[in-house]
């Protein structure tokens, strides 16, 4: 079990300047926010800011690996292979030339379903009912072949693999996601769709500029207690940050093991040129199997959340420029940053990839200082 008591920076190896930075950047952003810093078995960073340490957050589009990591739990199982047709387990999905849609493509972004309906404006108000956004799912014909082109699937992202995941087993993806990966690894404070007894702990989205009006909707109790797979988990940093600490353990934690070790390595695999362009975001973007990766985008006007100065190796995902979780197995660390600020832009981008830099920068000026390199 981990001692959430921060190590002094100096004693555990670690630059204390850009720590410090890291901590500041935070706070002056407003808002409210967790940061967790774990770099190998040590907490380097566990501060709250206008909130508790059992404050959920809305994830956003972090919550997107937690349903990638279910379908690869459930490969590893043999209830579904990656490289099958999806129309295998669901039938009705075949329609208007998806027949040859596999699981792997739906993981990497490739389906070319990015959106269900006409826009992501018309994906967002239908996201809060799933069987209706299934339904207009299997009706979609696709923008693209199967696997031609990475093109990020905001909200179908979820609905696709969620779909999947009720099909194989015959149950909510939320109830086979606790079973399978959240209960083993005693994680209480991770939440698909938030359940009611909890809404007292939810804080709220905070919106500036252009979002605005957005900000009504995302604070409506119907949808964040919706089980929306893509962007409806509710959690703490703490525990998301133990999460990706198994995934760094080669998916066990603290003797209870979820995933096989093949199995996280498949899902951090890249999936994507170096450099290829998401046709959606029209920003090269590095996508895995379940995450994005570091390091800088070629030729992107957008920063890398992970880290301008991220390993090519490190995995993650970013969430509406609010939420980012990810973990770099080449230096040992996790990193989550939970925060309730929702703008519009690449602006929310630069903010948290100049957090993970300043914590990037802490741990490897604490390796010069400490005389390892």
């Amino acid at each position: 079990m981990v001692d959430w008591t921060e190590s002094l920076a100096r004693r555990a190896g670690i630059d204390p300047d850009p720590l410090a930075r890291a901590v500041r950047l935070v706070a002056q952003r407003g808002g409210s926010a967790q940061l967790c810093v774990l770099h190998g078995d040590r907490v380097l960073i566990d501060r709250c800011f206008g909130c508790r340490p059992d404050s959920l957050f809305w994830l956003f589009s972090t919550s997107k690996p937690f349903v990638a990591l279910l379908v690869h739990r459930l490969a590893e199982r043999g209830l579904l292979g990656l490289d099958e047709p999806v129309a295998r387990y669901w039938p009705e999905f075949a329609a208007r030339g998806k027949q040859h849609v596999t699981v792997r493509h739906v993981l990497s972004h490739r389906a070319g379903l990015p959106l269900a309906h006409h826009s992501i404006a018309a994906d967002s108000l239908a996201m809060l009912d799933g069987p209706r956004f299934v339904r207009a799912l299997a009706r979609a014909r696709p923008r693209w072949a199967a696997g031609a082109v990475p093109a990020y699937h905001i909200i179908s992202y979820g609905y696709l693999l969620g779909e999947l995941v009720r099909r194989v087993t015959g149950r909510p993806v939320g109830a086979v996601l606790r079973d399978e990966l959240l209960d083993p690894l005693r994680l209480g404070d991770i939440h698909l769709g938030l359940p009611a007894v909890l809404y007292r702990r939810a804080v709220p989205v905070h919106t500036r500029g252009r979002t605005l009006p957005a900000r009504y909707w995302l604070n409506r109790s119907a949808l964040r207690a919706a089980p929306i797979p893509a962007a409806g988990v509710s959690a703490t940093a703490r525990d998301v940050a133990l999460f990706y600490r198994m995934l760094l353990r080669g998916g066990e934690l603290d003797g209870a093991r979820v995933l096989a070790p093949a199995s996280v390595a498949a899902a951090r695999a890249q999936s994507t040129a170096d450099g290829e362009l998401d046709r959606l975001l029209h920003v090269p973007v590095r996508w895995a199997y379940g995450f994005q990766l570091g390091s800088a985008s070629v030729g992107s006007p957008s920063a890398n959340p992970l880290g301008q100065t991220s390993h090519r190796d490190a995995f993650g995902h970013n969430g509406s420029n609010a939420c980012l979780a990810w973990a770099d197995p080449t230096r040992d660390l996790v990193f989550v940053h939970l925060g309730n600020v929702f703008t519009a832009g690449h602006e929310g981008a630069g903010y948290l990839a100049e957090v993970s830099d300043a914590v990037l920068a802490a741990v490897d000026g604490g390796r010069r200082i400490g005389g390892r390199e």
